[in-house]
């Protein structure tokens, strides 16, 4: 059997989404003829963590782990926050924060971490990969981004032991959506293009999770165009099992979960709502995840504080429970180029969902053809989906050629691609 070394910033007991993709791929494999070796962080102490998720892992599994510089860690101190203190996404990165350290924090990530500020892990990542290497009979390498820097580790260990090195965009690098409100500088965005552009170049081939990223990355970087592939993010079927999906009578619940940030706001959708509960329905905002503070402010203006539930991170199979008990699932496809990964569970629970984005046709696309719900644009109140609900019925068909390990057997062909 083939060996895959995967290396991924984020692993369990992390809480992080984008572990799911790599740690089904993982699980699937061997069934298909690929055996994963794993090479990730000894602790990633930003994220929230989910100890279920170490139950997924094969105990047969090779799993490396090596230390990294955390810069998460310092930026605590920075901001006085206790060593123990959970970080919320959503405040790291918030416009509406104006403190001086806030603002310094900010310029700093955005100009001196590059490509990321996990860029601390690169020399310990090399140096334990070439260990690996001396180990195990690898046949090929995968790296998990973001954090785009582990992309840099895969190419540097690809490139002096002369393996396959295919990096997986779960997002775009340089001009992910996130950097949009913030200033970097030229010198900052040529290395980090740089960067960027030798991975896609020097990569056996490059995956991405959507068309639309795949079609802008070939069109800035036309050698890429016969050595690109797309494996959407898709979902695990068994995890859906044995859910209950028992609703509280004469109350909807529209069901929001993961990160949700500053530029996701849809004050028009709040105000909305809360002219359906005036008008007799009886609707609920519920949040599992991260809120920015400016959402939240803009949720108590709309008058909904009485009617809106802020819960932490879940584990991941008590926040599918929770999906399956909602009355519509909230999502806010903001970058274009982006299909969030938690659609394709949303899809799977058959509930109607209601997803904010302009321009996003990708998402469009999908939940036109699973019949699974509306785009509205960020101007839009989406107040037609209250009208409509009725009339969706989510192909799940369709649904589940979004299932892991079907995305997997395509996986494991693309690791035997010779360009």
């Amino acid at each position: 059997m083939k060996k895959v070394l995967f290396i991924t910033y984020y692993w369990p007991p992390s809480g992080k989404a984008s572990l799911h993709w790599p740690l089904k791929m993982i699980k699937y494999l061997p069934q298909f003829g690929w055996q994963p070796v794993v090479l990730t962080v000894d602790e990633d102490t930003f994220s929230s963590k989910d100890e279920s998720l170490l139950n997924q892992i094969d105990p047969n599994l090779k799993v490396y782990k090596s230390k990294t510089f955390e810069p998460f860690n310092l930026y605590k101190k920075f901001i006085g926050k206790k060593k123990d203190e959970q970080l919320i996404a959503s405040e790291t990165i918030s416009t509406t924060n104006k403190s001086l350290t806030h603002r310094i924090s900010i310029w700093i990530r955005m100009n001196l971490f590059i490509p990321d500020a996990r860029i601390g892990w690169y020399f310990s990542g090399v140096k334990t990969g070439r260990e690996i290497l001396g180990k195990e009979k690898i046949d090929a390498i995968v790296t998990i981004g973001p954090p785009h820097s582990v992309h840099l580790i895969g190419l540097t260990l690809a490139k002096k032991n002369h393996k396959s090195f295919f990096p997986v965009f779960i997002d775009p690098w340089v001009d992910i959506v996130y950097y949009r409100n913030f200033k970097r500088s030229k010198i900052t965005l040529a290395i980090d293009n740089y960067l960027e552009k030798k991975v896609i170049e020097k990569s056996t081939a490059s995956i991405f999770v959507t068309e639309t990223m795949k079609s802008d990355y070939v069109k800035r970087y036309p050698a890429a165009e016969k050595k690109s592939f797309v494996l959407y993010w898709g979902y695990n079927e068994e995890d859906f099992e044995n859910l209950e999906t028992t609703q509280k009578q004469n109350e909807e619940t529209i069901l929001h979960a993961g990160n949700i940030f500053d530029f996701q706001n849809i004050p028009a959708f709040w105000k909305r709502i809360r002219t359906e509960i005036d008008h007799g329905r009886k609707l609920k905002l519920k949040f599992i995840g991260t809120v920015s503070p400016v959402i939240k402010q803009s949720i108590k203006e709309a008058g909904l504080s009485d009617y809106t539930e802020y819960v932490s991170l879940l584990p991941y199979r008590q926040m599918l429970q929770e999906l399956m008990k909602a009355s519509y699932l909230l999502v806010c496809a903001t970058e274009p180029r982006h299909v969030p990964g938690k659609l394709f569970e949303y899809l799977r629970t058959g509930k109607p969902i209601i997803a904010f984005g302009n321009n996003n046709k990708e998402v469009k696309k999908i939940l036109e053809e699973t019949n699974a719900g509306m785009m509205f644009g960020y101007d839009e109140d989406g107040g037609k989906i209250f009208e409509s609900s009725i009339q969706f019925f989510t192909d799940l068909k369709k649904v589940k050629h979004f299932d892991r390990k079907n995305i997997t057997k395509s996986l494991s062909k693309i690791l035997s691609f010779k360009y």
